[in-house]
């Protein structure tokens, strides 16, 4: 049954409203750590409650997206109707941002952080913005899923929240919504306004490159031929690596209270949305992992290419994250207090960890998690990150420790030194990686006796 279009707009507004009236309150009752938990999980459950009806955009950037999508010839929305959730969505926001200021009798004012200009801001909230979008159009709008909607999307959608939040808040607020931008700003004018006009453009600007992007991972929703090609994977595994330690080089030099629940939602993200296309590595020591257990047949040449533009991906972070910063960056290395043999135990056991929880929930058939997979894997780096991220870091992906240790070089120029501790983390991590393939083999040798099937879609 068709849904009316007044039914549509008015799934919107109430949908957007709850979203900004829930920024509103976590920020002027200085709720703390779990702020971005908040804001992100009302995101989640307003998507699964009103997708079915208007399709949960709740953003502006994500409803141009979707128009962009449609014109170029994938799944999306027609122009008109973009630009009647555009209005509805900034006039929730709006509405909303007057709420929460009568609520609490006084607004709080739209503009970056201290010690931060609008170069940063901008560019933090094109990044989450885009990267917000890129998932809404892999996990709701890839023609995959177009009679068969999975059951992650609101989960995916609402966590990208979390992932920029702890990272990217810290220098811009982050907002990654022309309707958060403008409530926040309009609520607010009377003690300036005009920062939700330049971070709507930064918003917008990640919204196009997201379809970009969209259609070099998914050539086929727009009728393009991309039989043979390692394309679509090898970009995807750049992507996901990229958010990924680009999300930890954030939320470390921003001293997150939730740093690892923060890094863990940009990896499952990001799993839920290329998990179909690449695999959804991310990570060298999983590839390897993934190799050496036999459960899928990876050529050689896949797995040098796999890895190299994982460690692309990541070193590009490094830069990004230090670029940001005015090249502060941090160093690779043991804790104060503790030293190599410390962190070659943690990060082995947890490397070994998430390639294990890989291999069981996303690979093997015997095991194989249809829904929870993303979830699972991303819990991997909750896990270490807070058991031993104060021994290590809880690095456990070589990518991220080329990454920091690329970064890092920029700023204090020891680059053998800097190398040779990415390089002895590394050897460590693809060490936990080929034990969990070792015991994978063990306990799931009815799977590996089974033909391999090509890991690349």
């Amino acid at each position: 049954m068709a849904v009316s279009t007044s039914s549509k707009l008015v799934a919107e507004f109430v949908g957007t409203f709850l979203l900004i009236f829930t920024v509103g309150c976590n920020v002027l009752s200085s709720s703390g750590t779990f702020a971005g938990v908040s804001i992100a999980c009302v995101l989640m459950v307003c998507i699964y409650s009103f997708g079915g009806i208007s399709g949960a955009n709740f953003n502006p950037a994500v409803s141009v997206g979707l128009g962009l999508s449609k014109a170029m010839g994938g799944n999306g929305m027609e122009w008109g109707e973009v630009g009647m959730y555009c209005g509805t969505q900034i006039a929730g926001g709006i509405a909303a941002g007057f709420a929460y200021t009568g609520l609490f009798g006084h607004p709080f004012n739209l503009q970056p952080a201290k010690g931060f200009g609008p170069v940063e801001a901008c560019v933090v909230e094109l990044i989450y913005t885009f990267m917000l979008v890129f998932v809404v159009l892999n996990v709701a709008a890839a023609k995959k899923y177009e009679n068969s909607p999975n059951h992650w999307y609101g989960l995916a959608i609402g966590f990208v929240v979390i992932a920029g939040a702890y990272g990217a808040g810290p220098i811009s607020g982050g907002c990654f919504n022309p309707a958060v931008a403008f409530g926040i700003d309009v609520s607010s004018a009377m003690l300036g306004f005009g920062w939700c006009l330049v971070y709507t453009i930064a918003e917008l600007i990640g919204a196009v490159l997201a379809v970009g992007l969209f259609t070099v991972v998914r050539p086929g929703d727009f009728g393009h031929d991309a039989e043979g090609s390692s394309t679509p994977m090898l970009a995807s595994e750049f992507i996901g690596t990229f958010m990924l330690v680009l999300t930890v080089g954030l939320n470390v030099l921003a001293k997150s209270p939730a740093a690892a629940f923060s890094i863990a939602a940009s990896l499952m993200c990001m799993i839920y949305a290329l998990g179909d296309v690449s695999g959804a590595h991310f990570n060298p020591a999983v590839t390897l992992a993934i190799k050496a257990s036999s459960l899928c047949d990876m050529p050689g040449s896949e797995l040098g290419m796999r890895m190299l533009v994982q460690i692309a991906g990541g070193v590009t972070a490094g830069l990004t994250y230090a670029g940001i910063y005015d090249w502060k960056t941090f160093a690779l290395g043991p804790a104060t207090g503790y030293s190599w043999p410390h962190v070659g135990a943690a990060e082995f056991v947890f490397t070994f960890v998430l390639c294990l929880v890989v291999l069981c929930t996303a690979v093997s058939d015997k095991t194989k998690q249809e829904t929870m997979f993303g979830f699972a894997i991303g819990s991997c780096v909750t896990v270490g990150g807070f058991a031993i991220g104060g021994i290590s870091g809880g690095s456990l992906n070589p990518a991220v420790s080329f990454g920091i240790a690329g970064a890092h070089v920029v700023k204090q120029g020891l680059l053998l030194d800097c190398l040779a501790k990415a390089a002895m983390y590394s050897l460590i991590e693809f060490a936990g990686g080929v034990a969990a393939a070792g015991v994978v083999k063990v306990t799931h040798a009815d799977a590996a006796d089974k033909e391999a099937q090509s890991l690349t879609p």
